[in-house]
């Protein structure tokens, strides 16, 4: 066993004031939530109770840190009181005795763990390959019991500590809608007994193409923050770059089968669209457009994984006698971009074939969008804006912003500057993301200056 740290290097200065309380764990909680839940589920085999009982250790947090002050390391403080208090629940209920005898090795480790020992423990909770407690939470929550939907918005809420609103937006669908997913998905893993564990054989097979969806979604999450003052959440973007690799890296045909294609196109995506996340925003955390970002600023190193994950998802592809699936046909498209030396040098037509072969094979209403964005860039913004348009009538776009700003766009583009300018103000009412709405007002501003 470790050796025991100092208690007061653990509590830290003593009498935080409220404020300071609350911003730490707000912060914790904001950057770390998934992995206590994680942790703790992996002990009590059921994510609903592992969530309560990490809102528990939260509480806890705010009893005890404004008189005993701050630790230094708080998600291990909060890891380690919620497992407490599993491990408390367990000994207490006599339902779960087959439970504790399932997991009693794990148990009898961690019976005597306390914070000061888990404060050296932590450091390995990111265990490689398939030990990995996140990805169990992934495997679990998307369990074939559950429907499509279900998964995702579990898993957006549990790993990504995304809001029922925030992935409402995500899903465009309503808050009250995403909120009884949530609901029914954790009351119905619970009452199937459903093992946190990572399946295997046919069982993983089952579920990898939800997981290779929410894993995507968790990305999409941080790559394009739904609210807030920042264009990024970078932890988000690492976790879903972290998970996506574990995949690709033990995955392979014999395990994965036809989808082992797809998850070489995932991590090839995955790396592509991250290679430019220093660039998407300056030095005052403003966002950039695609189109003026300075490319020097691309991580190579990603733009290399990305590309080479692409060349393997093309094997596995022709060796199952299949074409390009989703993840791959947009890491195609993301490939274009990479390898544009300057924004000019994009070869737009192929951008818009690609996402032609997207569409045909997963028919969507931001798929064709993103589409008429290709094909205004290609052939012009006549050619787009009609697409565009009979876009305005998809239910699922209702409130979209990024149609609004699409279509504001093609009218700059087009001269008809006062109509873009009403585009852009009604695309920034549509954003919660602060940073989004000053580009998105700045170039209203600019429209109405050159009507």
């Amino acid at each position: 066993m470790a050796a025991r740290r100092p208690r007061s290097e653990l509590q830290g200065t003593p009498r935080a004031t409220r404020a300071q309380v609350e911003a730490a764990i707000a912060d914790t909680w904001h950057r770390e939530a998934a992995l206590i839940v994680a942790t703790v589920a992996r002990m009590v085999r059921d994510i609903g109770l592992a969530e309560d009982l990490a809102q528990d250790a939260v509480l806890a947090a705010l009893d005890t840190w404004p008189r005993d002050g701050l630790p230094d390391r708080p998600a291990a403080w909060l890891t380690a009181t919620a497992k407490n208090r599993a491990l408390d629940l367990l000994r207490r209920d006599a339902v779960l005795a087959t439970k504790l005898a399932q997991i009693g090795t794990d148990l009898e480790a961690q019976e005597a763990l306390t914070v000061p020992d888990f404060v050296d423990a932590l450091d390995d909770a990111r265990a490689d390959a398939f030990g990995d407690d996140m990805l169990r939470l992934v495997f679990t929550a998307c369990h074939p019991l559950l429907s499509p939907d279900a998964r995702s918005a579990l898993t957006l809420k549990c790993v990504a500590g995304l809001s029922t609103e925030e992935i409402a937006r995500a899903f465009l669908a309503t808050e009250a809608t995403v909120a009884q997913r949530i609901v029914r998905a954790k009351r119905t893993l619970a009452e199937a007994g459903v093992p946190f564990e990572m399946p295997r054989g046919a069982a993983l097979r089952e579920r990898l193409a939800s997981v290779l969806e929410v894993v995507y979604l968790l990305f999409n999450a941080g790559y394009s923050a739904v609210r807030g003052p920042e264009v990024l959440r970078g932890d988000l973007v690492h976790e879903a770059l972290r998970l996506s690799a574990l995949l690709a890296r033990h995955l392979d045909a014999a395990t994965a089968g036809a989808e082992a294609a797809e998850v070489q196109g995932l991590d090839a995506l995955l790396a592509l669209q991250a290679s430019r996340s220093a660039a998407r925003v300056d030095a005052a955390g403003q966002p950039v457009l695609l189109a003026d970002q300075d490319r020097r600023r691309w991580d190579r190193a990603l733009i290399d994984r990305g590309l080479a994950a692409l060349d393997r998802a093309a094997a596995l592809a022709a060796s199952h006698g299949q074409a390009a699936g989703p993840y791959a046909l947009q890491a195609a498209i993301a490939a274009c971009h990479a390898r544009a030396g300057q924004a000019v040098d994009t070869d737009w037509a192929q951008i818009a074939a690609l996402y032609g072969r997207l569409l045909a094979l997963q028919p969507s209403p931001v798929v064709a969008l993103n589409r008429a964005v290709a094909v205004g860039m290609a052939e012009g913004p006549a050619a787009a804006l009609p697409l565009v348009q009979a876009l305005q009538a998809e239910p699922a776009l209702r409130g979209y912003p990024w149609l609004a700003s699409v279509h504001a766009d093609l009218l700059a583009r087009l001269g008809r500057h006062a109509e873009a300018a009403e585009g852009f103000r009604q695309a920034a009412a549509l954003t919660a993301n602060q940073a989004e709405q000053a580009l998105l007002r700045r170039r209203a501003d600019e429209q109405a200056g050159l009507a």
